[in-house]
């Protein structure tokens, strides 16, 4: 889910964790207020500490995907972290300025409680932005020979990447070389290219321009896709798992290193039935 400034498009799933992480800095202050402490300086440094440590266990772990362009690495906002690292990472950190300054334990505790305890309401709630399992949705495209068909999943078992795209969207371009990689290094998965409010022959033009080829393009001229899924920003990633059911979604340029992570996990859930 998507909150739209005029032409700025802000992901729900942020804005509600900042709302989270205010909400435990008031509870930490409301319960430290008598001894004057407050829990926003911690907070702020487990954040600190938590991103580049999960960011650089991820990046260890998907190395190989960095390779070409090591300064990728540095990229955080294709949220490639690691969770269980960053988060092991902000606790320690927390456990230290508590050894430090023992007036910390009862708001920082209070403050981490209230927090986390609204977070799992939001993902109890489906509010996160993360994918419902729900099939491809049922719109008219066409193909680059301008033959009209639907987007469906797979009915053989692969599993479906479908990339929203456009030709004058920066981020698109910058995206679109790591995924025709992907697409040449998983012919167990169906990717699916499908261009956003462009006509056929603008599409046409510009796939005969860039150097590398994509398989399966589709064109959707009045971004139906866009709009059944609740989306204008661009670039947008689906990735369905095998048997239709929607397992992840990305909204923003992604890298190929969170797509080969993101296909391993969903391989992983469908073959364990999760």
């Amino acid at each position: 889910m998507n909150l739209h400034l005029g032409p700025l498009a802000l992901q729900t799933a942020h804005l509600l964790a900042l709302g989270c992480a205010l909400l435990a800095m008031g509870t930490g202050w409301l319960v430290g207020r008598k001894r004057g402490t407050g829990i926003a300086d911690v907070l702020f440094d487990m954040v600190l500490v938590a991103v580049p440590t999960g960011r650089a266990v991820f990046v260890g772990l998907w190395w190989s995907a960095y390779q070409d362009s090591p300064w990728s690495v540095f990229d955080i906002r294709d949220g490639g972290l690691e969770p269980w690292s960053a988060l092991a990472a902000a606790l320690l950190l927390a456990g230290w300025r508590v050894r430090q300054h023992p007036g910390l334990l009862r708001p920082l505790f209070w403050g981490l409680l209230v927090g986390f305890s609204a977070w799992s309401g939001v993902l109890a709630a489906g509010l996160n932005g993360q994918p419902n399992g729900a099939a491809p949705p049922s719109v008219r495209l066409s193909d680059l020979n301008g033959q009209a068909l639907s987007l469906v999943a797979p009915t053989d078992g692969r599993a479906m990447v479908v990339n929203l795209w456009a030709t004058w969207c920066p981020p698109c371009q910058r995206e679109m070389p790591a995924l025709a990689r992907a697409q040449g290094l998983h012919p167990e998965v169906q990717f699916v290219f499908v261009n956003q409010g462009e006509s056929l022959g603008v599409v046409q033009r510009y796939l005969r321009l860039v150097p590398f080829q994509l398989q399966r393009v589709l064109v959707d001229e009045d971004s139906q896709l866009g709009k059944a899924l609740d989306s204008s920003a661009l670039p947008m990633t689906l990735i369905y798992a095998p048997g239709g059911r929607l397992a992840y979604s990305h909204q923003g340029q992604i890298s190929e290193a969170v797509l080969a992570m993101q296909l391993a996990r969903c391989c992983q859930w469908h073959k364990t039935g999760i």
